[in-house]
Parts: C-alpha cells; structure tokens; sequence
C-alpha cells in the first residue's frame, strides 16, 4: 500500500514539472514575441526617421529634383573602373583585345533615321568612343514609329543632335561629332577623316552609289544598308556581300549602277530577301499638286518627296545587324563568311535528292534514305561550308553539290563536303571504281591537294563539334 501512495505521489511531482515547464516555456514565448514587435516597431520608426531626413536634405539642395536618386554621371569620377563594369558584358565576349580596338574605333554613320539611329545606340552601348553623325534631315513625328532616340519634344530637332543627346546619356565618355549636313561626292571627304568603318544608311540612292564609290576608291571599310521599307518578315534578313544579293529592288538598283562603275563586289550589306508586296509611295494628297511642281517640295532636288511605308522593326534590324557587324569586324573576331542566303529549304531538298541519287549510284542499288537528313545537309552547306565550295578560290557555286569525301567510310556529317557540280563528278569518278568499289589508285588528298585536305579536316573536325554539343 506504501509502495502505491509513493508512486502517485511521484506521479504528481512529474505532472507538476511538466505543467510547470510548459508554462515557462509559454512564458518565454511570449515575451520574445514582444520583444521581436517592439525592435521591428523600432525599426520602423527609424526608417522613416531616415527617409524623413533624406527627403529634408533633398529638399534643401533642390526644389525640382528631390525624388531623383543620386546617378554616377553626376559625379566628375566616371574612371576606367566604372567603364570597364558598365562594359563587363563586352568585355567578357570579346576579352581585353578586342574591347580595346572597339574603343579606339572610329565610326561614321552618313543618314541618322530608322537604321543610322539604332545602330548608333549599339555601337556606343558595346563601347564604340568615337562616332559622328552625318544627316540633314529633322525629326517629324512619322520619324517616331522608328527612331531609336527620338521622342515627341524632339520634333523639329535635327536627328544628329538628337541621337548626340541620347549617346552622351549612355555612355558619358563617348565623343560624338554631329554634323547636320548632307554627303555629296564633291566635298564629302572631310565628313569621313578618320573613320575605320562608314555606316551607309542612307534612302537617296544616287548619293548612296556616290558614297560607295567613294569608299571604295578610297579604301575605307564601308557597310552598306538597303531597302528596309515595305516588309515585314524578319526572319528573310541577310547579311551578305552587295554581289549576291536578290529579290530587293534598292540592293538590284544599286549594285548595278556600282558595276557601271567599276564596282563589282566587296561591299557588305543588310538586305532582305523578301519579295516586296502591292506597297508603293504613298500619293500625296492632289491639293499638294494643284499648289505647283511636286519636286519643289523636296529639301533637296535629288531627294524623294513621298513617304514608303516603314514597319518600325525592320530599320532596327537592319541597324542591330550593322552595329553587329562591324564590332565583331573591329575586334578581330570577324563573322565568318556571312551566308549570301540562308534557309533555303527548295536548295536543300535538291541537295539531299542529289546526294541520294549519288549515293545509290555508287551502291547500285536504290536507297531510300540517307543517314543524314535535309537539316544535316543545310548545315554542311551553310554552316560549316559558309555556301562555298572546297575547291580554292572557295566561290559561291552556281550548281552546289554534296557528296562523300572518304570513300572508304560512309557517308555522314563529318564525312561530307561541298562542290561545284563538274567537281564533284571529277570526285566520284576518280574516288570510286565503276562497281562501286573504292579505287585503290586515288585519293581525296591525292587528286585535290592538301589544301583542299586540310578545309574539310577543320571543317570535319567542326562537325564533331556540333555533333557533341546536341547531344
């Protein structure tokens, strides 16, 4: 009986402790959830205290700008530190080389609009210190739908000075030289002094050719935009050599009458190859020429007086391929042989049948399928073979062919090259016997060199590349 009254009484002592522990632990509870309300009420308080006394400060030093944060333009310190982080990205893709030419370069753009704006901005963005600007033309509010810079209280302004106004907010370091004036073959050397790159943006097409030939005479390194204006397709944007260009009408106009001048090739371009639709110069209205001869409306008498219909992306494109461009050019990390045209799937389809029935030649027997597909063949063509052929001088051939390099391994991409039609018949007959066996005799070093070797083991060898990084 003893022994039961000690364990209840213990029983008790525990439930007591327990009990006793809980509400000390309530307790404590409690009173850190009170004192974590009073430090945060604290906090509050001294927040707006701070911001109470910040906008005080602000206000004594200006009655116009106090909710405007403190920007590091306004400090006098902009060093090489701040440009070189305001620059990280660039810097981090070209490396401390190539950012260093892109600082030095010196950039002329001639016409200021929808594609001279935008590829301003980038050029200046990417680190570009030097640029001037050559336009006589003034913002109107139908320049809105496509200017980079321009803004409705720029209206009435010249386009140079206000894509200046702009450039010198992003880059505080950048020199611009903004020249409201017109380029013209008798008098237009001193506007491109100095330049490493001329930005041919200009609409008039005779003052275009003049500013081509002039560059090229003169061995300056020009890039040349064509027509931007009624189209709408950005994915049939090319940039290409002026010689290959089709399908736009300014490129067709202009590359003719440079070839009338002794000017055949070796000027690049953005173009579109976009076939353009029923859209035409908008017709001015019949009062305009009831008042007079419509060419004395013009600024210039050589300058067109109607307005083409513009979509506002495409200049933009165009002005991003351009600045594009010559920073990869400037830096030394050129783009490789740009594509004269790309996605061409019809061309693609003729190389994959070709090469099928090629192959089954070869055989003798029909094959119904290859072991690449007409992806595979565009890459070969385009990517890896930039559209040329193997075969020095590397032209742009007029019947392009694919077919298997090594004989003796099959056909694959790595394992394919691109030829000029005779050429790759002269292959086939000399790599093959007529049974479709590999002929002992010849090899594709022996009969094409090393030279010819050596462009489809590095482009091979970029196969494997590829191959590697998709899987």
């Amino acid at each position: 009986m003893n022994s039961l009254n000690n364990l209840s009484q213990k029983t008790q002592l525990i439930v007591t402790a327990v009990a006793a522990s809980l509400a000390t632990a309530s307790i404590i509870q409690v009173y850190n959830t009170h004192t974590k309300r009073i430090r945060r009420k604290e906090l509050d308080d001294e927040i707006k205290r701070s911001l109470s006394e910040d906008l005080n400060d602000s206000l004594e030093n200006s009655q116009t700008n106090y909710f405007e944060p403190k920007r590091v333009e306004q400090s006098q310190n902009y060093d090489e530190d701040l440009i070189k982080e305001q620059l990280a990205r660039n810097y981090a893709f070209f490396g401390e080389d190539g950012m260093a030419k892109i600082r030095e370069g010196r950039v002329v753009i001639v016409g200021c609009g929808g594609v001279g704006s935008w590829a301003a901005v980038m050029l200046v963005r990417s680190g570009i210190t030097n640029i001037r600007l050559v336009d006589f033309d003034y913002v109107t509010l139908s320049s809105l739908n496509r200017h980079a810079t321009a803004g409705i209280t720029d209206v009435g302004t010249p386009k140079v000075k206000c894509i200046e106004k702009a450039l010198k907010g992003i880059a505080k370091w950048v020199d611009v030289d903004s020249r409201v004036e017109i380029w013209r073959k008798e008098d237009g050397a001193a506007l491109l002094e100095g330049a490493d790159w001329v930005i041919d943006a200009i609409d008039n097409i005779q003052t275009k050719v003049d500013l081509l030939k002039y560059c090229h005479d003169n061995k300056i390194k020009v890039f040349s935009s064509m027509g931007a204006g009624a189209k709408c397709d950005p994915t049939r944007i090319q940039i290409s050599d002026i010689s290959y260009t089709i399908y736009d009408p300014l490129a067709r106009s202009v590359r003719r009458r440079l070839r009338i001048l002794g000017v055949d090739s070796g000027i690049p371009v953005v173009y579109s190859t976009e076939v353009p639709g029923d859209i035409k110069l908008l017709p001015l209205p019949e009062e305009e020429f009831q008042r007079g001869p419509v060419k004395e409306l013009g600024v210039f008498d050589d300058f067109r007086v109607r307005i083409l219909p513009v979509l506002g992306p495409l200049p933009a494109i165009f002005g991003l391929n351009i600045a594009t461009y010559i920073l990869c050019e400037i830096a030394g990390k050129p783009i490789s042989n740009p594509l004269p045209i790309k996605n061409r799937k019809k061309l693609y389809e003729r190389l994959y049948r070709d090469l099928l029935l090629r192959e089954s030649k070869i055989s003798g027997h029909q094959i119904n399928k290859l072991s690449i597909d007409e992806d595979d063949v565009a890459l070969i063509f385009e990517d890896l073979y930039r559209g040329r052929s193997a075969v020095p001088p590397h032209d742009v051939p007029t019947r392009p062919t694919l077919v298997r390099w090594d004989p003796s391994q099959p056909l694959s991409i790595q394992n394919c090259v691109v030829f000029e039609l005779n050429d790759a018949e002269k292959h086939v007959k000399a790599c093959w016997n007529p049974d479709g066996s590999v002929a002992g005799s010849t090899t594709p070093q022996g009969l094409w060199g090393t030279e010819v070797a050596a462009v489809v083991a590095r482009r091979s060898a970029e196969a494997r590349r590829v191959c590697e990084w998709v899987m």
